[in-house]
């Protein structure tokens, strides 16, 4: 079983429009046209049994619309294999009634974008959505490190993750692009001791630059195969959980990645699936 744990689509009206506009900002391209009929074309292409959706709340407002939309995906989930966490601005005011709210629905997580929402990982707004979602028993899945649409923008470094685990411990938390995107060295360092698992989106292969002359190949290097090998080892396979980021990145390729690298049957399958799985207890499609 192949389940892609970092994904995202947008209502058919709204993603003719945003992709676009995603592409243009981040001078990168998409490898589906966001919408949900795209996920599962690519999900059947790819062998993919389960693609998990992670709505994004850029404003408070957006917060309770998203969650509704989001429980009404998880609906369909035996006729599409798509399912989707829930999601939370940190400054959403009534954060713990509406986290308790997903839980209540069935919820397994929520995810939180600190670049694109604005609010540092170590900031009070975050800390205490993050002690909510852990009571709750809600994962919390995270972007990690840079981001390839705001160059320079640092909201949530693995040393901003380390202090936020220290003050509201290890809790339920996926980091995504391998803990931080491109901010791997001190992922390595800062990170392997605690309990934080890894999501692999955007971080193997290349960045996919539109050819507008905004990016050269090496302007953007990604993830070499031997650290991201390494990062396996150091943090345990159990820990590593396959992501796309799709549409940003293509998902048929992305397994074929994990195939190719030099990892046991048993690392492969528990990357692919069993992790995936066991961390946010998935419902079995009907």
């Amino acid at each position: 079983m192949i389940i892609d744990v970092h994904t995202h689509t947008f209502p058919d009206a709204l993603a003719a429009t945003t992709i676009p506009m995603l592409e243009q900002k981040s001078h990168t391209r998409s490898w589906s046209d966001g919408t949900a009929k795209g996920l599962m074309d690519s999900m059947k292409a790819a062998g993919v049994d389960c693609s998990v959706v992670l709505p994004v709340a850029t404003a408070p407002r957006q917060v309770v619309h998203i969650n509704d939309r989001a429980a009404q995906v998880n609906e369909r989930f035996a006729e599409t294999g798509i399912c989707s966490l829930g999601s939370m601005h940190p400054d959403f005011p009534d954060y713990r009634q509406e986290l308790a709210r997903l839980a209540e629905m069935g919820f397994r997580g929520i995810k939180l974008h600190p670049v694109y929402q604005g609010v540092a990982f170590d900031d009070i707004r975050t800390l205490r959505v993050l002690e909510r979602a852990a009571e709750l028993g809600l994962v919390v899945l995270s972007h990690g490190g840079l981001d390839v649409g705001f160059p320079g923008v640092e909201q949530v470094s693995p040393a901003m993750v380390r202090r936020a685990l220290d003050q509201v411990g290890d809790i339920p938390l996926i980091m995504a692009h391998m803990g931080g995107w491109r901010n791997w060295d001190q992922v390595e360092q800062l990170l392997a001791d605690t309990k934080v698992c890894l999501d692999t989106s955007y971080a193997l292969g290349q960045v996919d630059a539109l050819d507008d002359g905004f990016y050269g190949p090496e302007d953007l290097p990604m993830m070499g195969e031997e650290q991201f090998v390494r990062m396996v080892r150091t943090f345990g396979y159990q820990r590593i959980l396959f992501g796309t980021d799709s549409p940003w990145k293509g998902q048929k390729e992305s397994v074929a990645q994990i195939r190719a690298l030099p990892l046991s049957e048993e690392e492969k399958t528990a990357i692919l699936g069993g992790n995936a799985q066991r961390v946010l207890n998935l419902p079995e499609r009907g």
